[in-house]
């Protein structure tokens, strides 16, 4: 694939995301907005701008799990009930450089939250 650049200011154009299809997508310019329309065939498209539906998804806890009462509890207080105990568990949401996210879920109303390290 070829480099392809703005008409109006000679930027390079870059893959716009929202407009991609199975057919054609659009390249825009980053600091004009000039946008132009190119046939898929001519376009390499990264992996990374290719969403799977269950991509953006972040299972907190799945469906079997949450029914097995063998997780580990801790005194927190429930915002919503104010019952004072809580299942608690660790999920790497973010990058591997950054802490872990913190989960919790009321014994009583099941009610879930999180802590952000």
């Amino acid at each position: 694939m070829e480099m392809k650049f703005c008409a109006k200011c000679s930027t390079r154009l870059v893959l716009n995301s929202k407009t991609l299809t199975n057919n054609s997508t659009s390249l825009i310019c980053p600091k004009c907005g000039y946008q132009k329309q190119e046939d898929l065939d001519h376009v390499v498209v990264p992996k990374s701008l290719v969403h799977s539906p269950l991509q953006d998804k972040i299972a907190v806890i799945g469906e079997v799990e949450e029914n097995i009462r063998t997780m580990s509890t801790t005194k927190m207080e429930c915002q919503k009930c104010g019952n004072k105990e809580a299942y608690w568990w660790m999920v790497q949401t973010r990058g591997s450089d950054e802490s872990p996210t913190q989960f919790f879920r009321c014994t009583q109303c099941n009610h879930t939250w999180r802590e952000m390290a």
